[in-house]
């Protein structure tokens, strides 16, 4: 009967190196008797491996709670918290985690057998151990993430070795509440619960459906005929775009490129319900790269420190869009959205980061970065006399020499490309940061602004600036930060953007800004969107997981 309920799975393949140290963590032989030295033995035996010695630590703050007694197993057999404790690292998966990572089938196996046949007390010490450190590591995992962030460039702070894990559990397990447990480990964000579902729903899909095959033309337009007409409304349908009460059409028209757009819009396409190369490929994809999508958006959501603000910026890098939040709760609730032009993707990608706006410049000087002035400005000023005046751009840091045409000597330009002078660029009409500036101070000098480059903001991909971040919507951004801060705030924001005077305004209470990178979103209205990995940042995140060392109790 155990095996029963021990086995609600499938099996997993295990490899002869996994299965080999578990039989060297819960099968040699000990010292008799399940004291505090059996116990202490059993955890001085997990392998060296990759975080052994947080491992070790929360192993011995978990058993000390209890007087450094057993706490699965009893007389040789598991306990009945033991088989939760199974199921819960069985169903890992469910948030993108892979269970062979706690050695969830090899356990049950070992409890499988010591139901049948107590174990001796060495042996199931060394069983309890290793079900102790599959479930605090499993902690770690779902609340805080696989690998450090930090190596792949994203500038989030989180504690570098997560404690209380181990007070955690042993509460969990005291108050025999590891349902509980399990329910509150994963992060609380809104977003991660929605991706988890999407994840659920995704996997179904890539295991029900057939692979998509839909033959690419070189533009399928409304109107047209098309063989595979059937295929894409049943792709469509699948997907959630088309209704299933959508008829099949005789050509490519009606309900059929209403779903097209929406799939489009949901995958960073240009909606315009016109199929080609791009659309096509985003059909054809594996439903499976769409699961990896999702997991590697949910490991990242774990990165993220708790919401303790009242208010936050979220600005999702791949998806080009800000989202202005209020917490209430620990929930965050979405007051705001706009669309943003974000750094290059081949030369001036905007840095994944967290920040602190304190302040809203109104009408602000440029003062233009040295590495622009070096490696575009310069050009341009050999070129063009003019170029200065018309772009109302000064120089700064000394005198410069002209030539009757207005040019600048090539001693001048000399000392702009080597930073010994500097251009700005006065408030008007041209000043490329517009009429708002809201400053985060970081090393980068990446900030949000305004940019009289409005037609930008239409396009359906949005990669274009120097890695600084521009927004469509300065006014209700400045507007959502201040309310609540400043009396008649919408007023005030509305007369220093009319008045065309240099002016600041310093927040009262600070808001977090976090700069994210996802591919996979889960929408509140049930949309799931996945973007482009426009940065590759998805690839370097898929090698990290597959470098990283299995954990030490394997």
């Amino acid at each position: 009967m155990l095996a029963t309920v021990l086995r609600p799975m499938r099996r997993r393949r295990t490899t002869p190196v996994f299965v080999s140290a578990l039989l060297a963590l819960v099968l040699f032989a000990g010292v008799a008797g399940a004291d505090e030295a059996t116990l202490r033995g059993a955890m001085q035996a997990l392998p060296e491996g990759q975080g052994h010695s947080w491992l070790s630590a929360e192993l011995e703050r978990f058993y000390a709670g209890a007087d450094f007694r057993p706490a699965w197993l009893e007389g040789g057999r598991p306990r009945r918290q033991a088989l939760q404790a199974i199921d819960i690292l069985r169903r890992a998966g469910e948030d993108g985690l892979d269970a062979g990572d706690y050695a969830a089938e090899a356990l049950a196996d070992r409890l499988d057998a010591a139901a049948a046949r107590p174990l001796a007390e060495p042996d199931a010490t060394r069983l309890d151990v290793a079900l102790s450190a599959a479930l605090l590591r499993w902690l770690r995992d779902v609340g805080s993430g696989r690998v450090n962030p930090r190596p792949l460039g994203v500038l989030i702070e989180s504690p570098p070795e997560p404690s209380g894990f181990a007070g955690r559990l042993r509460r969990a397990l005291d108050s025999d509440d590891l349902a509980g447990l399990a329910a509150a480990a994963p992060p609380s964000h809104p977003s991660y619960r929605r991706l988890r579902q999407a994840l659920a729903e995704y996997r179904r899909l890539a295991a029900e459906l057939p692979a998509p095959d839909l033959p690419p033309l070189r533009k399928l337009e409304p109107g047209m005929p098309y063989a595979d007409l059937a295929e894409l409304r049943r792709l469509l349908v699948a997907l959630g775009d088309l209704p299933e009460a959508a008829p099949l059409p005789a050509r490519y028209e009606g309900e059929l490129v209403e779903a097209v757009r929406r799939f489009q819009a949901r995958h960073g396409l240009e909606a315009d319900g016109i199929l080609g190369a791009q659309s096509f490929a985003q059909l054809n994809m594996p439903l499976a790269h769409r699961v990896r999508q999702i997991e590697l958006a949910l490991e990242r959501l774990r990165w993220l420190p708790p919401l303790r603000a009242e208010k936050l910026v979220a600005i999702n890098i791949p998806e080009f869009r800000l989202r202005g939040l209020e917490v209430r709760e620990g929930r965050a609730l979405r007051r705001l959205a706009m669309n943003v032009v974000v750094g290059r993707a081949a030369v001036t990608q905007t840095p994944v980061f967290m920040g602190t706006l304190r302040q809203i410049e109104y009408h602000p000087w440029w003062n233009v970065p040295a590495s622009i002035t070096r490696n575009e400005i310069v050009a341009k000023l050999r070129r063009d006399p003019g170029y200065l005046a018309r772009e109302g751009m000064e120089i700064v840091g000394g005198a410069v020499d002209r030539d009757a045409d207005g040019r600048i000597d090539e001693a001048g330009l000399a000392a702009l490309r080597r930073g010994e002078l500097r251009l700005r660029q006065r408030p008007g009409p041209r000043n490329a940061l517009g009429r708002v500036k809201f400053v985060l101070p970081n090393d980068m000098d990446i900030y949000l602004h305004d940019t009289p480059s409005r037609a930008l903001f239409a396009r359906s991909r949005r990669d274009f600036s120097h890695g600084c971040i521009r927004v469509e919507d300065p006014a209700a951004l400045a507007m959502f930060l201040l309310e609540g801060q400043v009396e008649g705030g919408e007023a005030r924001v509305r007369a220093a953007l009319e008045s065309g005077m240099s002016s600041a305004v310093r927040l009262a209470k600070p808001v977090p800004v976090i700069v994210f990178y996802a591919t996979a979103v889960a929408e509140e209205d049930g949309r799931v969107l996945f973007l482009p990995d426009i940065y590759r940042h998805d690839e370097a995140l898929a090698r990290a997981l597959r470098a990283r060392p299995r954990p030490a109790y394997q």
